[in-house]
């Protein structure tokens, strides 16, 4: 059984004791999750394809830690014009694994 959510303006394939990064929810480690905008719910023979939702859908899911990605540098360069801009970003990260995936 899989399915499909939406966390932080994102949609990740999610299945039992998968572990995924999304943008930083603000919960301390060990903290439980529930994510109800899910898009679709696959079983072994049925398929649950939301509109925009699955009505009764949610997964849980476990906040494992909180962290920073790599650095990300975002250059520009104008030619002959002695003109350049360097700029970097380490975007906050939550690693949640999930849990259980219920369909009502």
């Amino acid at each position: 059984m899989y399915a499909i959510i939406e966390a932080g303006g994102k949609q990740y394939k999610v299945s039992r004791d998968s572990v995924i990064d999304v943008e930083k929810l603000g919960l301390k480690p060990k903290d439980e999750i529930n994510f109800d905008k899910v898009l679709l719910v696959a079983n072994d023979n049925e398929v649950k394809v939301g509109a925009p939702f699955v009505l009764g859908a949610k997964v849980l899911a476990e906040v494992v830690r909180n962290f920073k990605d790599k650095k990300v540098i975002a250059f520009k360069f104008r030619r002959r014009k002695s003109s350049k801009s360097k700029k970097g970003h380490r975007q906050q990260l939550s690693r949640v694994k999930i849990k259980e995936i219920t369909l009502a």
